[in-house]
Parts: C-alpha cells; structure tokens; sequence
C-alpha cells in the first residue's frame, strides 16, 4: 500500500475516532503526526513537528483570551442589554437582535459555540414569554453565529486565511466574510419570515405589554425554570452601565479591529496586548479567565494543522491534490469538494475539516481553471452552515435551551433542517460563487 494512503487512512480514522469516542481532534492528531511521521516516513521529532502553527496558536488564545476577560467583567452582558434596549422593545426585532448579537460575538473573536451558549439560553426565554416560535429563535442565533464565522477577527477566518495565505492562494478575506455573512442572512430571513415573523410584525406587540410576575417567572425570566439555564443570563436580571472596565474592554476591540483591518498588525498579538492591559489594570475582573480561555479547540485546530503539516511536507496533499485535479471537469471537483465539507462538517468538526480540506484543493485552485476565491468562499459557507444540526455543538444548545415539552420536537425539525443543509448549501454557494464565475 503506498504511504500516502496510509497517511490518509490515518487522516479519515482520526475523524472517525473522535466523533465516535468523542476524542480530541487534535491530540489524536498530534499523536498520529508523531507516528507516522516518525514510523512510516522515518522523519525525526524536530522534523515532524515544524507544521506547528505557532502564529495561529497566539491568535486562538489571544483573541479567546480577550473575550473570556470580556465575559467575565460584563461587557457582553452589557452589549446585550443595549442590543435588546435599542429595538425599544419591539418583539419582532427581537430575533434579529439575536441574530446580531451572536453575529459581533463571533466576528469579534468569539468561538462560535461559545456566543450560542451566552445568547441561546436568552433568545429562548424572551420566545417562551413573548411567544415566539422557539425554532425560529433557535436558528436566528446559530445563524448569526455562523453569518460571523469567517470575519477577519473570527476563529475560523483566521484559520481559513491563514491556510489561504501560507499556501499562496489568490485571497480575499472581505469577500469571504461578505459571502458567509450574505448566505448565513439569507437564510435567517427565509426563518423569520416561514416561522412566523410576519405574524410577530403584524401584531406589533411590545415587550413589556400585559406583563406579569407571573409570566415571568414560569418563562424564566424570573426565578422559574421554564427554559433551561436562562435564569442565570438574563438581562433584565440586573441593568449594566458602562463602568472602568467595560469602557477599556469595548475601547480595546475596537482598537482591534481598527489595527487589524486598517493597519494589518497581527491580531494574535494585539488581542493578547488588550488581555494584558486588563489583567493589570484591574485583575479582580480577569482572575481565572485562563480556564475559560477553550484550550480544547486551541488543540484542536493546531493538531489538526500541524498533522496536515506533515501531509504537506512528506507529499500526501500533492498526491491528492493532483488526484482532485485530475477530473477532467474542475467545476465537478470544486463541487465535490463542498460537499464532502457539509457532510464531514455536519459530524465532526468544522475547524478540522476546513483545515484539512483547503490543502487538498490547493494544485485545482492555483491552475487557475476555477475561481479560487469562490471555492474556498463555497468550501467555508458549505462546511460551517451545517452546524444548525442537533448533532453540532450549536444545535445541541437550541435543543437544550428549548422548553422542555418542545424539546423533541425542536430536535426533529433541527435533524431535518442541518441534513437539508447537508444538500442545498454546497450546490446553492458552488452554484453562486465557483459556476458563475464571477470570482
């Protein structure tokens, strides 16, 4: 058998083994880059290891790090009770106020699991006590979290550009991030406007009318227990101003973005540099926001781009790639490149499959018979939107913040949405970005 394909069986069987025993990703990868470097290719440890992503390493944990400081002093509690103020409580804005919400989350460095987890438990209470359809709510906030996945500032553009820039590969960071952002709204307006949304803005009800301690408590948003953890996020809990801290916090992503966009300074180093100041200047608000920081998905990504690395570096991703390239019909291989993302993605885990994919496309996307970027714009948008699913992390959320009496249902109707996705997100994002031709 030839070492290549030991080397992707390796690949494959990593995937397999973490959704199945629920593994981290990336130590299996660092443990199969160790192996096979060393045992099937003869390489030595300092060999097999230089795929390490060190730069990638400080933008995960700098960017993560600042917003586990963010959380902590409330400055994202903060942003959601503005959010929430600012639609001056007008119900059928609230979904999109989610919407946006877990949206600047995500695109502000937050990993996406992270901002469904904070928003989703919110966004299900104000559904339960305004009557909202839950599903809709539910999709409007991993949506919006997904519509800010690949900003400049996310976790998964940074990943992605990354590869992109490493691999030289004609980019464009704004044109991925538009498009995501375009599909992802795209869809959460086909949600609100099925699931209800026109109803809610022909009522044109408010929050606040016909309120009760009552309803509050058995929605709860009070003291009872009606949807899942909601109680303890809630903004009407306690009203947030603008102290010290919060002023810093905001001042400091803002300088971020500015540096990061504008500037082109190092967004790792510039997220750390703003975690710092906050840890001196107040370090009561930032005391144990290391644990916080997820250094399982820290792991993740780097074991998984670094036993890609190894794949670069002895041939494999050549071998495959000019297999890929050698369809006759490059516009059918950019197709199936997307769909083995959503379908991959929709079970195992959508930073490792983005980072182990893009390789494989690299000899296709440099002949430059397809657009290279709208592939890797489809590959994105094909690999991440499928995380609506109840088997994703972000759908799990929905399902576990739903009311209890609707929570099979919601599963049932999430299963089918993500697996509909599975189908329409790869042929409608190759058909718009790589068949035109437009990019």
């Amino acid at each position: 058998m030839s070492l290549h394909l030991i080397s992707i069986g390796v690949l494959a069987a990593i995937f397999l083994l973490g959704t199945l025993r629920k593994v981290n990703l990336g130590a299996l990868a660092l443990v199969a880059t160790f192996m096979v470097g060393t045992v099937v290719f003869g390489q030595s440890t300092s060999a097999v290891l230089k795929g390490f992503p060190a730069n990638l390493f400080v933008i995960l944990v700098g960017v993560t790090y600042l917003f586990a400081i963010a959380k902590s002093n409330g400055t994202v509690d903060w942003l959601v009770q503005w959010s929430v103020r600012a639609v001056r409580g007008h119900i059928a804005a609230i979904p999109w106020v989610m919407f946006v919400l877990s949206g600047v989350l995500v695109g502000l460095g937050a990993l996406s699991p992270a901002a469904v987890a904070i928003i989703a438990p919110i966004g299900m209470a104000f559904a339960t006590r305004y009557r909202i359809n839950p599903l809709m709510m539910g999709l409007m906030v991993v949506h919006g979290s997904a519509a800010g996945n690949f900003s400049p500032l996310g976790v998964l553009g940074v990943i992605t550009n990354d590869i992109v820039e490493r691999s030289g590969i004609p980019a464009s960071p704004t044109l991925l991030f538009l498009s995501n952002a375009a599909f992802n709204l795209m869809l959460a307006a086909g949600v609100y406007l099925v699931l209800g949304g026109m109803t809610l803005i022909r009522e044109g009800r408010r929050a606040g009318d016909n309120d009760t301690a009552d309803e509050a408590d058995s929605s709860g948003l009070g003291g009872g227990s009606g949807v899942g953890v909601a109680t303890q996020t809630l903004p009407a809990v306690r009203t947030l101003t603008l102290n010290r801290d919060r002023t810093i916090t905001v001042l400091g992503m803002v300088s971020l973005v500015v540096g990061a966009v504008i500037f082109n300074l190092d967004i790792g180093l510039m997220a750390m540099s703003v975690a710092v100041l906050l840890s001196v200047l107040s370090p009561e608000s930032a005391k144990n926001v290391l644990s916080q920081v997820s250094w399982g998905v820290v792991l993740l990504i780097c074991g998984i781009v670094t036993y890609v690395g190894l794949l670069q570096a002895v041939g494999t991703v050549d071998f495959l790639s000019d297999s890929i390239a050698g369809i006759s019909a490059p516009l059918f291989a950019a197709l199936i490149i997307c769909f083995i993302g959503a379908i991959v993605s929709a079970f195992a885990s959508t930073t490792g499959i983005l980072g182990a994919l893009i390789p494989l496309a690299i000899p296709m996307l440099l002949s430059g018979n397809v657009g290279a970027i709208g592939v890797i714009a489809a590959l994105a948008i094909s690999a991440s939107v499928v995380d609506s699913s109840p088997f994703s992390t972000n759908g799990a959320l929905v399902v576990a913040n739903a009311p209890v009496e609707k929570q099979d249902a919601i599963y049932r109707q999430l299963m089918i949405w993500g697996f509909g996705l599975v189908i329409i997100a790869p042929l409608l994002s190759w058909a718009l970005l790589v068949w035109t031709g437009w990019w």
